[in-house]
């Protein structure tokens, strides 16, 4: 085992357990492009991140043929990439693509926005070393007005999951969702279908289909509000103006994935775009203003 030196004190082991310095500064890097989230989930990931800093505690991590996407990259160093994945079992995950820049890295062709990748990494840290990443394949390729609106699930998971965190039904649920939209199917019902999942599995909504704290089901033929941190109940006079007055059937559809009805289309673009402000804090989604403008959402 190497041996280092400090002033003129007698000689030291190299600790085995200390962090590649490399992924060290990727981690400080990525911790200045965290996106804003809602108080809960700051804390949650605050909490996170202070446990992650005992390097020493956690044993080192070895994960292989793990299948992922990317989310996001960011350029690091001449040669790298950070990347921001999501898969399956290990959930959103951060890790450093030493060499992916190289003009003939081969992984320059597989580290690829909305294609399934067999992941392998290693390390310790909230930021790890990944060892090697392969095209799976399977699925058709986005373009247009589906690419953006890839784009725009990718923003959701980046601002909603926090890292390490498994969510095997939302995995399977974005797989279907990029499938969908690679066929032409609508663009503005396939989102809603994924907003309300990706509230649900990460725990900032409950059922659309039952009134809060109680096992009642909701009424067609009656009003409801969506009450931030609680849930679905009937609606009231002295309700804030800014919470959308959904009627039971288009609770209901959404609970169903049925936006057959019009009152259910516009009911349910409300109300989603209501609940993902407040969850954000009113920080807008970049992706999102985008497909507004475009009356996609």
């Amino acid at each position: 085992m190497a041996e280092t030196r400090r002033g003129d004190g007698p000689p030291r082991r190299a600790d085995p357990r200390r962090a590649d310095p490399i992924v060290e500064e990727a981690a400080e890097l990525l911790a200045t492009q965290a996106p804003a989230l809602s108080a809960s989930a700051a804390l949650g990931r605050e909490m996170m991140d202070r446990a992650m800093r005992i390097v020493p505690a956690r044993p080192e991590a070895r994960v292989t043929n793990e299948t992922g996407f990317v989310l996001h990259a960011y350029p690091y160093r001449e040669t790298s990439l950070i990347l921001d994945v999501f898969t399956r079992d290990h959930g959103r995950m951060a890790m450093v693509a030493k060499g992916a820049k190289r003009p003939h890295s081969a992984l320059r062709a597989v580290l690829q926005h909305f294609h399934p990748i067999s992941l392998s990494w290693s390390g310790r840290g909230e930021v790890k070393t990944m060892t090697k990443a392969e095209y799976v394949g399977g699925m058709l390729p986005m373009a247009g007005d589906a690419l953006l609106s890839g784009f725009y699930l990718n923003e959701l998971l980046l601002r909603f999951c926090p890292r390490e965190d498994a969510h095997p039904a939302l995995f399977k649920h974005y797989m279907i969702t990029l499938t969908r939209l690679a066929h032409g199917e609508a663009a503005g019902l396939v989102l809603r279908s994924f907003e309300r999942v990706l509230l649900q599995e990460t725990g900032f909504a409950v059922a659309f289909d039952r009134v809060a704290g109680s096992d009642e089901r909701v009424q067609p033929g009656l009003d409801y509000v969506y009450q931030p941190e609680r849930g679905v109940r009937r609606a009231q006079a002295s309700d804030p103006s800014s919470w959308p007055v959904i009627s039971g059937q288009t609770l209901l559809d959404m609970a169903q994935d049925d936006y057959g009805r019009a009152q259910t289309v516009a009911q349910s673009r409300g109300l989603m775009r209501f609940l993902l402000h407040y969850h954000l804090q009113g920080v807008p989604l970049k992706t999102r203003q985008i497909l507004i403008d475009l009356q996609y959402l």
